[in-house]
């Protein structure tokens, strides 16, 4: 129901209410019928039940089977490392997913404890669960609306309803009812809402809704919609459902080839669990889980604190970045950035023009005991103007000289506020106000017009507008009203301000755009101030649409799909609106982030495939809500982590392309080995160690490899794009064939050659093979040794540990024991690391034909 359409007295008959509040029976009777005035949760999961839903990947239920599969098959040591790994990844999930449910408690706590009401015509208080529709509730400075509520009666009400629309500047309240019908919330002058801040005068009120019917009811709703999947999330679950499929085919081929050629099928089944164990990369959970958690611990040092692990990984697929205004691009504080004094009014002060005289005097700011300044931010903009223009003067020490003796406070019909000051032998008069309420209370012979044109222009830039008039009289009139006072007034001067924006959101928006990353405003304020914002900071250009709450209600769903890559600036949006804005941009394929810091934020913030919280000023439901939270409120602090992000999904799939190749390697030998008539190559504890040591070290490693130096200056990864695009998949069939045959090639030569010996030799090749494909793969365009070699010394002291441990393998007496190996001579150690070396220098050369490749394409457009 459209309750701020409504006179007074038609709200009070519709909720069964009177001016002296509800009888305790009514009160009864509704408390039953709606509940209690408190927001909802949807029916929690059990811990048990998050923690098995960590198992539904498909991955990880094939790495299950093949656990299941060794240990019947009596290979125990396989079964339990896989099944430690499966349940330390499921642990890290549950936990992520756990803390994930606080958003809806975090909703609940802001809540009103006490509201004042009027029952039986008595003024009661009681708890806010306890209120009902119909409740008279009354409201002074300081205290927390209660619930939704239509006014009644107010005097000099103002409501910081900053964290519900985005609006910096408290709202000013009336009783009177609103002439259009289809309002958003920040225009709704006559209604209160639920958890918003009373930060001047008093009123009474009917409540209108509670609980879940409320606007913060609604956000509530919206709060518990599932989160979307990450990028990685997808890809991931792509990868390992392809894998998986590609991996039991390739068991079960080998399996029927090896009982056609006549191989015992007991044996056979051994060799495939083999085969499975060496190409499932078990490691692959773990290193993605601990490049995410060290990309998070970098991301701290830069003010970025991450809730969600997957949120690291998915600011670099980010395409757009929807942010607040309020507080995020700009700094949540009024400024003035304008003036315009008439430099003749200075008979107060010769120095000093009557308009800064008037700063000093007019307003309600109070200066607390720390020397903190306190009260109305627009009150508080044009003291610490005076301050910055006066230095040697204090507005109090002006106070002292200028006492006020009367003062007529500001009411939201005349948007006007005087004071009156003993000066000398008379009565100076200071009126401060909007601009039209200001000049109509000028004398005759100003010119007006101009005053009110110079202020519109202010005002279309976005500035919001201020005028100041005086006068002195001997005496003053009676009665002292607001008819007698504010009349005949000289004009003083406009003093224009505007919450300025962020120094550094200009730069940081310009990298957005220099790694194909659009930002866009959605924000709860005018039309006017938000584009004039976006434009100062390079988000609004020439080509950009500008659109507002009422006109995005208007708009048809198939009208606003084609415009919503076009449209840069939101203003007057509500928050069902924002979750739809997003929404929309997700089902063009964007990955979308979303900045905020209020409560009207926090849908949005879930909904987005990242969220991004205020730290400073944001609200605990945002920061609940949110995937990461941005410690030093900065914008520019969205792009380091962007930087982070991509970087990290860079290593991500350089492990892919490492470990899959290798096992690309292993899967290739076991397979053809047999094929081209040689004897099983491997036996199952040489796979295992390959894949816990060879690929596992230097894999974790790669995790810290630094960020390619195009990082920034290429376009987000498409979401449709899978883990091999961009020839990786090419390279992990060449490079695993090229090691397989290699590996075959030794095998083949040794056993002609140095029989005893030949499975030790195809083992170390193996190992080594890939201990130089992980050196050339650091970057996917700069060779090792221009890149630096020692760029990364995490990597080098891994592979240099890996190196050692496989020499130990070879000639530790009780390794050869275990690992079934032979001391190797001299002279086949040389030809293993030789033959090895093969693979480094073919990775390296494959970077030449790229860039050669990659130059005639540039040549080929540039013609």
């Amino acid at each position: 129901m459209n309750w701020h359409h409504l006179p007074a007295d038609e709200v009070i008959e519709l909720t069964g209410s009177s001016t002296n509040g509800l009888d305790s029976d009514s009160a009864a009777l509704k408390l039953a019928e709606y509940g209690p005035n408190e927001l909802q949760e949807k029916k929690k999961k059990p811990a048990w039940v998050l923690f098995l839903q960590q198992f539904k990947d498909f991955m990880i239920l094939v790495l299950m089977a093949a656990a299941i599969i060794a240990g019947i098959a009596g290979d125990l040591t396989d079964t339990i490392i896989i099944m430690v790994i499966v349940i330390l990844n499921a642990v890290v999930g549950f936990i992520q997913e756990y803390r994930a449910e606080k958003a809806m408690e975090a909703l609940k706590k802001i809540a009103a404890l006490q509201a004042q009401v009027l029952r039986n015509g008595k003024p009661l208080a009681l708890p806010s669960a306890e209120l009902v529709p119909g409740d008279l509730v009354l409201l002074e400075a300081g205290n927390v609306v209660p619930a939704d509520l239509r006014f009644i009666e107010t005097f000099s009400l103002k409501i910081d309803e900053s964290a519900l629309t985005g609006e910096s500047v408290p709202a000013e309240k009336t009783e009177k009812k609103m002439d259009e019908i289809d309002l958003s919330i920040g225009d709704r002058l006559n209604m209160g809402f639920k958890s918003t801040l009373v930060t001047n005068g008093r009123a009474k009120g009917i409540v209108i809704a509670t609980g879940m019917q409320t606007e913060i009811g609604l956000i509530a709703r919206m709060l518990q919609q599932d989160e979307a999947a990450t990028p990685l999330q997808k890809r991931m679950a792509d990868f390992g459902r392809k894998l998986s499929y590609i991996i039991l085919f390739i068991c079960l081929l080998l399996f029927v080839i090896g009982l056609l050629r006549g191989e015992k099928p007991l044996n056979m089944l051994l060799i495939s669990i083999s085969l499975a164990v060496a190409a499932i990369p078990e490691a692959l959970p773990a290193l993605i889980t601990i490049a995410l958690a060290r990309g998070a611990k970098r991301l701290v040092k830069k003010n970025a604190l991450i809730r969600k692990l997957p949120a690291v990984e998915t600011l670099g697929s980010v395409t757009y970045i929807c942010s607040d205004k309020t507080g995020t691009l700009t700094q949540n504080k009024m400024k003035v950035v304008q003036v315009n004094a008439d430099e003749n009014n200075q008979f107060v002060m010769e120095e000093m023009p009557l308009l800064n005289v008037s700063m000093a005097l007019n307003h309600d700011v109070k200066e607390s005991d720390n020397k903190t300044l306190l009260g109305d931010p627009t009150e508080l903009a044009l003291v610490e103007y005076f301050n910055e223009q006066h230095p040697d003067k204090s507005f109090a020490a002006m106070q002292s000289v200028l006492p006020r003796i009367a003062e007529l406070p500001f009411d939201s019909d005349r948007k006007c506020m005087t004071t009156v000051h003993k000066y000398k032998e008379q009565f100076l008069v200071i009126s401060k106000g909007a601009v039209e309420s200001v000049t109509a209370a000028l004398k005759e012979g100003h010119d007006k017009t101009s005053i009110l044109k110079q202020a519109d222009e202010w005002a279309s830039n976005g500035i919001r507008v201020i005028a100041f008039g005086y006068k002195c009289v001997d005496a003053l009139p009676e009665p002292f009203s607001y008819e007698s006072v504010e009349t005949e007034l000289i004009f003083a001067g406009l003093a224009g301000m505007i919450d300025p924006p962020r120094e550094e959101a200009k730069l940081a928006i310009e990298e957005c755009k220099a790694a194909g990353i659009r930002v866009v405003m959605i924000t709860g304020d005018h039309p006017a101030t938000a584009s004039a914002i976006a434009k100062q900071i390079g988000i609004l250009t020439k080509n950009d649409l500008v659109m507002t709450g009422k006109e995005l209600k208007a708009i048809s769903p198939e009208d606003f799909d084609e415009q919503v890559e076009k449209i840069r600036v939101y203003a007057r949006v509500s928050p069902e609106q924002k979750l739809h804005i997003v929404k929309a941009l997700q089902q063009k394929n964007h990955f979308v982030s979303m900045t905020g810091d209020g409560v009207n934020d926090a849908p949005s913030l879930k909904s987005s495939n990242i969220g991004v919280a205020m730290g400073i000023n944001g609200t605990d439901v945002s920061k609940e809500a949110a995937h990461m939270i941005l410690l030093d409120d900065n914008f520019a602090t969205i792009v380091k982590a962007v930087k982070e992000g991509r970087r990290i999904y860079d290593n991500i799939r350089k492990f892919v392309k490492y470990i899959m190749t290798c096992n690309g390697a292993e899967i290739w030998t076991l397979f053809l080995a047999p094929l081209i008539g040689l004897p099983i190559p491997l036996l199952p504890i040489h796979i295992l160690w390959i894949n816990l040591v060879t690929d596992g070290l230097p894999g974790l490693a790669l995790a810290g490899e630094k960020e390619e130096r195009d990082i920034m200056s290429r376009p987000p990864r498409s979401t449709k794009e899978s883990l091999f695009a961009d020839g990786i998949g090419y390279h992990i069939v060449w490079v695993g064939l090229l090691m397989a045959g290699v590996t075959l090639g030794i095998q083949a030569w040794s056993i002609n050659h140095s029989g005893a010996h030949w499975q030790t030799m195809v083992f170390t090749v193996l190992s080594l093979t890939q201990l130089g494909h992980v050196l050339a793969i650091r970057s996917d365009r700069q060779y090792l040794f221009s890149q630096g070699i020692f760029s990364n010394l995490e990597l080098l002291g891994a592979v240099l540990l890996t190196f050692i441990l496989q020499l130990g393998v070879i000639y530790l007496p009780f390794a050869n024991e275990i690992f079934k190996t032979q001391p190797l001579t001299l002279q086949e150690l040389i030809i293993c690391i030789a033959a090895s070396a093969i693979v480094f220098h073919a990775v390296e050369f494959e970077k030449f034909i790229k860039q050669k490749l990659n130059n005639r394409k540039k040549n080929k457009v540039g013609a």
